[in-house]
């Protein structure tokens, strides 16, 4: 039986290993499979469905229970036609696709800095989309913010790339290059938010915020194509990135770059991340806390990747659904309900490392 050394060990310990189970597409094509990764995402996948149902049942304009199969299928007519096609259909699909981006963007991010708290969010990545699209409402009122947002992010990017001297390879340099420039980028979009109108000042909070309302199919489509180029990239570099969470010399030593994978991990999680600002806005901590919540429903080394993708997309959606019929509330951004998911997370994991005597 073959051994390995197991890497959450503090001690470095040696413990026998099976081969894992795999699942082969020809002869060429061999994926791992992970029990029980499998059954995590298909209960996540279950408790998504569920959620998605509510959103398009509750409340007022909420389709009939009986007539949501026929309805979802094609057969919608009338009001409930409208429901899905314009008013709450895309909304759902959208914050599914930017919820798994986000996450997806978050595992791959905690990955490289070997950081629990790492996020897209740290290297200023949604600083610089609000600083766009801030920018853009004032200079340019015409002009799309989401649009505005994207050119936002990428600029952040660029600067924080060139701030490091070393692009994307050096995780601290990273990370604090990126607290300088999403500084700065808050500056800039406090003073829009101050220097604009009062009615577009207030729709460009909302959008700062991170929201769902009104969105549209071409929303979906920029998400959903996204997913669909990055996602299969992630899992192509899913393995270096597990052996380079174990350091760079054993990484080097077992035939990977660690340099090249973590500078292809940073771009895809900055892609993934800048395509959910697009669409929805700089939506706060699903990064942060989706990928953790992925790592304790299904332990392993590296990132979860399709596990974390699943629990953005959950995460967010029932997020929208509180922001949609919560009472005392006139709907809310999503993203103020983030927020509040954001500090519960980070509240737990202060009196879990205060109990572990590590504070």
């Amino acid at each position: 039986m073959r051994t390995r050394t197991v890497p959450d060990s503090p001690t470095g310990s040696v413990a026998p290993s099976r081969p894992p189970a795999r699942l082969r597409l020809g002869r060429v094509v061999a994926l791992p499979v992970d029990g029980r990764a499998l059954c995590v995402s298909a209960g996540l996948l279950v408790l998504l469905a569920v959620a998605s149902a509510a959103t398009l049942t509750l409340g007022r304009l909420g389709i009939a229970p009986a007539d949501l199969p026929s309805a979802v299928t094609g057969g919608a007519e009338g009001m409930d036609k409208l429901i899905v096609n314009r008013l709450r259909g895309p909304r759902l699909l959208t914050g599914i696709g930017a919820g798994a981006a986000f996450a997806v963007a978050g595992a791959l991010f905690q990955s490289v800095t070997r950081n629990p708290l790492g996020s897209p969010d740290v290297i200023g990545l949604s600083g610089g989309a609000g600083a766009g699209a801030a920018l853009v409402a004032l200079l340019a009122p015409g002009f799309p913010v989401s649009l505005g947002a994207l050119v936002g992010a990428v600029g952040a990017m660029g600067v924080v790339y060139a701030a490091t001297g070393t692009g994307f390879r050096d995780p601290g340099r990273l990370v604090v290059a990126g607290i300088g420039v999403a500084a700065l980028a808050a500056a800039v979009t406090q003073y829009v938010v101050y220097a604009v109108e009062r009615d577009q000042a207030t729709v460009l909070t909302s959008y700062l915020n991170g929201s769902l309302a009104t969105r549209s199919w071409t929303d979906v489509s920029t998400v959903w194509t996204l997913l669909l180029v990055a996602v299969p990239l992630t899992l192509l570099i899913s393995r270096g990135l597990t052996i380079g969470e174990m350091g760079d010399e054993l990484s080097t030593a077992l035939g990977t770059d660690p340099h090249r994978t973590r500078t292809a991990a940073v771009v895809l999680s900055t892609a993934l991340a800048a395509g959910a600002v697009t669409v929805a806005g700089p939506i706060a901590f699903i990064a942060l806390t989706a990928p953790q919540i992925a790592r304790r429903l299904a332990p392993a080394p590296g990132p979860r990747i399709m596990v974390s993708a699943v629990t953005g997309a959950v995460l967010l959606v029932l997020a929208d659904l509180a922001a949609q019929h919560m009472p005392l509330t006139d709907d809310l951004p999503v993203g103020i309900y983030t927020m509040g998911i954001g500090g519960i997370y980070l509240g737990y994991l202060l009196i879990r490392e205060w109990k572990k005597g590590t504070l």
